[in-house]
């Protein structure tokens, strides 16, 4: 068994299947139903990648369902909760800066870039920046280009 270094990716596919063990003889654990989710990839075995999501669960899934973009999802420990939090979409990476939106907890975003304090993200139509800290599938002070 080999142990990389740890590194965020996203799901390829929208529907893909998290094993128990790294090869098809494994029990599926579950199935991911929307692609592009961001997983932290925590193992490395053969053409199998051990996955950990935001909520923790962990599995196995082939390499080829991961895509090597950069996805984040803003503050899902928020939406755990069953609360309306929000995070201020900002028009560059400063709290003094103008919001330009709202977006809520649980939302899927397209990273651009991150500076280690602040990451420059995309949702829809909307671009801008948010705190880095407000987001899960980047590590904390992590630049992202």
């Amino acid at each position: 068994m080999v142990i990389g270094r740890r590194h965020f990716d996203d799901i390829h596919g929208d529907k893909v299947h998290v094993r128990q063990g790294p090869g098809t003889d494994h029990k599926i654990a579950w199935v991911f139903q929307q692609a592009g989710l961001p997983v932290e990839v925590i193992q490395e075995f053969e053409t199998w990648r051990r996955v950990r999501d935001s909520e923790g669960a962990m599995g196995w899934v082939f390499h080829a369902m991961l895509s090597g973009r950069r996805t984040v999802l803003v503050l899902p420990w928020e939406a755990r909760d069953g609360r309306t939090v929000q995070a201020e979409l900002r028009a560059s990476g400063s709290s003094s800066s103008q919001a330009v939106a709202l977006v809520e907890a649980g939302v899927l975003a397209n990273v651009r870039s991150c500076d280690g304090a602040w990451c420059e993200i995309s949702v829809g139509v909307h671009s801008g920046f948010i705190e880095q800290k407000k987001l899960w599938g980047v590590y904390d002070k992590e630049p992202v280009k």
